[in-house]
Parts: C-alpha cells; structure tokens; sequence
C-alpha cells in the first residue's frame, strides 16, 4: 500500500514539472512573439511618420505646466503644451527641447521611462535656472569702472573653450577672435558696447559674408551670456538679429568636370595639392581626414573619422580601393597628400573651378558609388555616416570586408 503511495506521489511531482516545463517553454516563445511584434510596431510607425510627414509629440498635463515657471511654461504653450519625441533605428524613444538657453534631452526603452526621465530633467532645469535667478537678484550692483575690456573677458572665455572643445574647433574660435571681435570691440569694457553697435556691426559683416557674421553672432551670445551671470548685467546681444541666409548644398562634380579634375592631377603631378584632390575625389574624405590617412593590406585607406566630439574615443575608418581608384594609385603620393596644407587644397580647388570647393569632391564620390549600384548602408560605412534604414538593416547586419570590397569592384565608370 505504501509502495503504492510513493509512485502516486511520484507521478504527481512528474506531472506538475512538465507542466512547469511546458508553461515556462510558452512564456518564452510569448516574450520572443512580443520582441517581434514590438520591431514591426516600431517600423509600422516609423513608416508612418515617414510617409504622412507627421512629427510624434506627448502633451503635457495642467498639473505639470502650473509648477513651470513662467518663463518656461511660455516656451510650452507656444508649442501648445507638445514635446516632440522620436523612436531611434535601434528602438529607443528620444524626446528633446532646445531652445537658446534650455537643452533637455531624455530616452528609454519605451515610451512612459522616456516620459518620466524628460519630466525629472525638465525640473532640475527650471529648480536650477530658479536658483541662479535667485543669486542674481540677491548680487551687488556692479561697479562699470571695474568691469574688464571685452578683450581680456573673451580671452578668459576661450580658455574655457579650449578645456572643452576639440582643438582644431578651438582654433577656429581662437582664429575668428584675433582676426575680427579683438579689433571691432576688444579696447571697450562690457558695459560700454551697446545693442546699436553690434547690431551695426553684425549687418555689415554680413553683407560681405553672410556666415562669418553667424559665426560672430553666435561667439558673441556665449561671451555676453557668461558675462550676464559673472556681472548681473544686460547682455546687449539678446535683441541682435540677422537676415535670413540659406547656406549654399555642395553639389557633386559633373562627370565631365571630374574628368578634367583628374587629367589635370595627373598632368601637373608636381603641384602641390593634386595629390591631395585626388584622395578627396577617390576615396570621399574630408580635408581634415587627411592628416590621418594611412594605406591597410594594399587594399584599404583608412582615416579618423574627424566629425567626433571631445572626449569620445577615436573612431578608425576604412574605405576599399574601388575599381576607380586603382587606375589613378599610380598618380598618388600619399604621404604627400597626408601633409599638404589645407589652405594650399582650397586654392587650388578654386582655380580649377570657381564654383565648387573641396568638400564637394566628397559628394562626387558617395553620389558615384550610389551610381554604380553600392548598397546604401555600405556607401554610409565609407564615408563615415550614420546608417539609415530599419532595425534590421541598422542594427542586426554587419558587413563583411569580403563584401565591401566586391562592392567596391562595382565603382567603375
């Protein structure tokens, strides 16, 4: 009888583990039906947005926008309460506002942790922008004869810049300083330069080069907009405005300009430069990109991808001999294209064709290989762009060197 109980029992714990081993083998497939619907979901939408041009948006509460402070809430009710959001290639929901002196940005796997991420960092921004508010009222009046020369404060400012930017982009600054803010308005104190002059003095910049007077626009926000919290002053910069002005697209090379770009290259091998147009032409390169370049196995270049921020690791590129290139590798010096000076490329880019300039060679190159029938996501790798595509396009194919070459076998024309 005895006996008999322990196989009953026995067959009773057999039973109730098939059962959990059978309701733990369904959840899983469950979970990996959801992932799937998940993916199709997001692509579904993407579709969507992409095709009806629509943006995605969530609105904010009444709860929320009455514990903003005015100021902040006016930039949400302009917006009519909206937060743009948008659903990354790999899944993630991203929502950002930017504004002039307000970046919030959030993400997550999905939409309510995105949701309640941007919320928390919205409120630490106007907690801290009321505290800094808060210390400029309680600060002393300030005292003009001890303000510094706009010279001497914009010189503390590009320290600060070069602690935090990459140097070729502190050059830049540093550059567009000595050359044009230092001369204009370097020998006046802070509270001596007015809206009236810089207004004056922007709008003539401007009409000889619509960009530098951008650049200066924008170097001349940050300086004021730091000397506004150091000193409790009026930034004379805040109503400066600009005309519009729409920035000039490259455009790629026609096939018969390319070739008298490359006859001459090949015809006047001793000028400097040529060497130079010719790795920009072939292999789609920035003219920052060059300084870097270094020949792998015979049958890559690669470079460092030069459009990083400070910080970030080196990211290495390689881009394959295509077929195009290797009819011209016997009229290329590349090392004396890794140190020809980029001024030296522009000028002769301009002699050659007035209307075109350097970074347009790049655009001649990925429009060719687009031409020549590459995949997109390959042409992307080369010329160091984020792809673009789906899920599965993005995130889940890694191409082989084995195939981007014989892609590259296909640039030939």
């Amino acid at each position: 009888m005895r006996h008999k109980q322990l196989n009953g029992n026995n067959l009773a714990t057999a039973e109730s583990y098939d059962k959990r081993k059978m309701l733990s083998a369904l959840y899983g497939q469950l979970s990996s039906i959801k992932k799937v619907m998940d993916v199709i979901a997001l692509n579904e939408q993407r579709e969507s947005i992409s095709e009806n041009g629509k943006k995605l948006g969530f609105k904010l509460t009444k709860e929320e926008i009455k514990a903003m402070p005015e100021i902040i809430r006016k930039i949400f009710i302009a917006n009519n309460f909206i937060v743009n959001y948008r659903i990354t290639s790999n899944g993630y929901f991203e929502a950002r506002i930017r504004r002039k002196d307000m970046y919030i940005e959030a993400s997550g796997r999905d939409f309510e942790t995105m949701r309640r991420r941007f919320m928390e960092r919205l409120s630490a921004y106007y907690k801290s922008m009321s505290a800094v508010q808060e210390k400029a009222e309680q600060a002393p009046a300030y005292d003009s004869k001890k303000l510094p020369y706009f010279c001497d404060y914009a010189e503390e400012w590009l320290k600060i810049k070069e602690q935090t930017t990459k140097p070729s982009t502190f050059k830049e600054y540093k550059r567009t300083f000595t050359a044009d803010l230092a001369p204009a308005i370097g020998k006046k104190r802070l509270d001596e330069i007015t809206r009236n002059f810089l207004q004056e003095y922007l709008l003539a910049v401007f009409k000889q080069t619509p960009r530098k007077a951008q650049k200066l626009q924008l170097m001349l926000n940050c300086v004021f907009d730091m000397a506004c919290e150091d000193f409790g002053i009026n930034s004379p910069m805040k109503r400066v405005v600009l005309p519009y002005h729409q920035s000039k697209r490259g455009n790629a090379l026609t096939l018969d300009e390319e070739t008298r770009l490359v006859n001459y290259c090949k015809t006047h091998k001793e000028v400097e430069g040529t060497d130079a147009l010719l790795v920009l032409l072939l292999f789609g390169l920035r003219k920052s990109e060059l300084a870097s370049i270094e020949v792998i196995d015979g049958k890559w270049l690669q470079c460092e991808t030069s459009k990083e921020r400070l910080g970030q690791n080196v990211v290495l590129r390689k881009i394959p001999f295509t077929a195009q290139a290797k009819k011209f590798l016997p009229y290329i010096d590349f090392d004396r294209a890794r140190i020809t000076n980029l001024n030296t490329i522009s000028t002769r880019m301009k002699r050659l064709f007035p209307e075109h300039h350097p970074h347009e060679l790049r655009h001649t190159f990925i429009s060719r290989c687009k031409e020549c029938g590459v995949a997109s996501e390959v042409v992307s790798i080369w010329a160091g762009h984020s792809s673009s595509g789906t899920i599965t396009s993005t995130v889940y194919t890694h191409y082989s060197e084995e195939f981007q070459l014989k892609e590259a076998e296909k640039v030939l024309y």
